[in-house]
């Protein structure tokens, strides 16, 4: 008998020929959604756990379609949510301007300049796509930023 790929749900091995598994295969004898999603994954995601500046961190970074989020924490919470888009202005698509809105938390200056240093290079090499930032920092300096982006560079996924 023709041996049928395995559904990766089902509890048995393989289907047999003679009559495909109601659970995994249509009248097409086509492999239900769920055995073709576990081999291309929907949604890309790397995560990254580092000491950075003597400060056990936490990053992870998921690719959306139409969007990249980035979660960066020092403190084991998501922190203040950030939405950084990239709007062309005239012909400058190549490097577009980020405009920041804090969509979760404190809505203070130093919020949006850490945000657009953390990830602006995500939403250009990702194709000027937005960036959803989840962040929970405790050292917000100049140093400390230069470091996190690094290990963010180190998750991507775009």
């Amino acid at each position: 008998m023709e041996q049928l790929p395995s559904c990766p749900q089902a509890p048995h091995v393989a289907h047999e020929a003679a009559g495909p598994c109601v659970k995994c295969f249509d009248a097409t004898r086509a492999p239900c959604p769920t055995a073709a999603m576990a081999a291309n994954p929907i949604v890309m995601s790397k995560q990254r756990e580092e000491v950075v500046h003597g400060v056990p961190t936490e990053v992870v970074c998921t690719a959306f379609s139409n969007s990249i989020l980035v979660v960066v924490t020092q403190y084991g919470k998501m922190g203040t949510i950030v939405y950084v888009d990239p709007s062309t202005v005239g012909d400058n698509v190549v490097r577009p301007s980020l405009t920041t809105k804090v969509l979760l938390g404190k809505d203070e200056p130093l919020v949006h300049v850490c945000a657009k240093n953390l990830v602006a290079f995500v939403s250009q090499e990702a194709g000027n796509k937005p960036v959803l930032l989840a962040m929970a920092l405790k050292d917000k300096t100049m140093e400390g930023i230069q470091a996190l982006r690094e290990v963010i560079r180190s998750c991507q996924v775009w």
